[in-house]
C-alpha cells in the first residue's frame, strides 16, 4: 500500500477475508503476496468483476482485494458517508461471497476515488473494474482510463 498522507482520506476499514466455498490449503499454506484488485462500481457490474477476477486469480494462487472509495461529499464531514457504512459492508460481503478465492473487503471514505484508488493501489497493479458499455465515457470507463495511464493493468469487465 502507498502512503496515503496527500489523500484526504480519514476513514479505512478492512474486513477479513470472505469466501464461500472451503479455502484450498494451498492459500492457507503460502501467505500469497499477487493480489487482484476490483473496484466496486455498482452491485451487478462488481460482481461480474469478481467473477472474473476470481477466473484471473485462482490459478495463479492469488487474492482478490475488493475496493469501495466512497466518496464523501464535501459539505459532509469526512466521517459521515452518504451510504451507511453497515450497508456498504454488507452489500461488499455478499458480493466477495460469490468469489472462488479469498477475497478481503476495503472501503476507504474520501472525497476523491481516483486519488485514493492511486494511494492505495501498489505499482503496476491487476485491476478489473466493471461496468456499463455506452458509446460516451462513462464514469467507470474514465475511471478505468485513468488507472492505465497511471500504469496499473487494468481490466474492464462490459455489462448489460
Amino acid at each position: 500500500m502507498a502512503d496515503l498522507k496527500n489523500t484526504a482520506l480519514v476513514f479505512e476499514k478492512r474486513l477479513a477475508p470472505v469466501t464461500r466455498w472451503p479455502v484450498p490449503a494451498r492459500w492457507e499454506e503460502t501467505e500469497s503476496r499477487l493480489e487482484v484488485a476490483v473496484v466496486f462500481t455498482s452491485p451487478a457490474a462488481t460482481l461480474a468483476a469478481v467473477r472474473k477476477a476470481g477466473v484471473l486469480a485462482y490459478p495463479l494462487n492469488a487474492r482478490i482485494s475488493l475496493l469501495l472509495p466512497q466518496v464523501v461529499p464535501y459539505p459532509a464531514p469526512l466521517e459521515s458517508p452518504p451510504v451507511l457504512l453497515d450497508f456498504s459492508e454488507h452489500c461488499l460481503r455478499e458480493i466477495a461471497a460469490q468469489s472462488v478465492v479469498p477475497t478481503a473487503v476495503h472501503i476507504y471514505l474520501c472525497r476523491d476515488a481516483a486519488d485514493t484508488l492511486q494511494s492505495v493501489l501498489a505499482s503496476r497493479s491487476l485491476v478489473v473494474i466493471g461496468g456499463r458499455k455506452r458509446w460516451w465515457p462513462t464514469r467507470e470507463q474514465k475511471l478505468a482510463r485513468n488507472l492505465l495511464r497511471s500504469g496499473h493493468e487494468v481490466i474492464f469487465i462490459e455489462t448489460e
